[in-house]
């Protein structure tokens, strides 16, 4: 059976470690890109270029040889080309562990890093703007997208913000600096680039039914108030990383909310009002939240473009509320619908939209009061009665 070694090469250099340096004198034949092999072949020793798992699948079936390494940047367990390797019915795999650039860079800021996220941005959505707002400090592994990650923190509110830079690290043009956001959004750095963001203020609270005082206002546009929001996430029952869909957003207070409690997942809120979309829109920049998408449209059309959603609410529905029910279950049809009504007309609305679809609607009637001082005494002030329906979910 042939023997191949997975060898986390660190940062190159002086930072690989000695179980690798010993892997590598075993190995017969070296498998990698070119800046690692160059490093590290052996005089006489046989190198391929190549990174990818078929290619180096290729490269050891038809060789002869029975001892091979594989080199890959950093360390195997951190987002390395290392873990699509796996034992096959022709070799079995070892990693060998490396210096990640996690560990190194944060030295070299002499920072600690056992509280830190760690994220990377290299070809996927990484909710950059979420882990900043709920972590003190955040490393990016950027993929080379220095500028389009300082614009969404920019875009969020988060400009000032201090920013490590490090750059091709452990090579011989290595730099390590420090920048605001604001400035990184122009300034051109290395590929190989990676970054600690660092909020003092950061904040990862989990926040329902957050005061209606701390949102913006608008005349005319409607908010659905803090105790009746509160129920409303409470049938919700999100997860850290649903897809949510906001339908009738108005002010985009259960947006907001919906956003921060599924902050590794997306929101997606759609209002028939262009003051309703702004208003959303500042709102969500006014609570640094970076994983909501705010559409102005007319529901059901609108909702074609939206993705798959595991939670929905439909504050405001214009009469469509069957249609958007149906919309919603022809995507996911376990997603988890909760619907507010006003009046009994419309709750009855929303029960027949549920029931149509095949599903068994619960209905909770929301009632609060609030006191108001006057003289020495308090009087209870009721906000009008709120109807909420909910329905779907299945197996939760």
């Amino acid at each position: 059976m042939k023997l191949v070694y997975i060898i986390g090469c660190g940062m190159g250099g002086d930072t690989i470690t000695a179980e690798a340096l010993s892997a590598l004198n075993e190995a017969q034949l070296l498998i990698g890109a070119p800046r690692l092999t160059s490093q590290f072949k052996k005089p006489g020793q046989e190198v391929y270029s190549a990174y990818r798992k078929n290619e180096v699948d290729a490269i050891i079936s038809r060789s002869d040889k029975s001892v091979f390494a594989v080199l890959v940047s950093g360390d195997t367990g951190f987002y390395s080309a290392a873990a699509s390797y796996h034992d096959c019915d022709e070799y079995w795999v070892r990693y060998v562990a490396g210096v990640s650039s996690v560990s190194y860079f944060f030295g070299k800021c002499r920072l600690s890093w056992e509280r830190a996220k760690l994220i990377s941005a290299h070809g996927c959505e990484c909710g950059v703007v979420d882990a900043v707002r709920r972590n003190r400090l955040t490393f990016v592994l950027t993929g080379g997208n220095v500028s389009e990650i300082a614009e969404q923190l920019c875009a969020c509110g988060f400009g000032s913000l201090k920013v490590y830079v490090g750059e091709a690290l452990g090579a011989a043009d290595e730099k390590v600096y420090i920048i605001s956001i604001r400035k990184l959004v122009t300034h051109r750095c290395s590929p190989l680039t990676v970054l600690i963001i660092e909020n003092p203020n950061y904040d990862d609270r989990m926040r329902v039914g957050i005061s209606d005082g701390e949102f913006l206002r608008a005349e005319g546009l409607p908010m659905t108030k803090s105790v009746v929001r509160a129920a409303i996430m409470s049938a919700l029952a999100l997860r850290i990383n649903d897809t949510c869909w906001d339908i009738g957003c108005g002010t985009g207070s259960v947006t907001v909310e919906m956003a921060l409690a599924a902050y590794e997942g997306r929101v997606f809120s759609l209002d028939m009002s262009e003051a309703a979309v702004q208003q959303s829109s500042a709102n969500c920049h006014a609570f640094h939240i970076g994983n909501a998408y705010i559409t102005k449209g007319i529901a059901p059309d609108a909702l074609e473009s939206f993705p798959a959603p595991d939670r929905v609410f439909i504050g405001g529905s214009s009469g469509w509320t069957e249609e958007i029910v149906r919309a919603a279950l022809e995507k996911n049809a376990k997603a988890k619908i909760v619907i507010s009504a006003v009046s009994p007309q419309s709750a009855a609305a929303a029960i027949d939209a549920l029931e149509n679809a095949g599903l068994s609607a619960e209905v909770l009637q929301v009632s609060a009061s609030h006191g108001k001082k006057c003289g020495g005494m308090h009087m209870m002030l009721a906000d009008n009665s709120v109807y909420i329906i909910s329905s779907g979910g299945a197996n939760e």
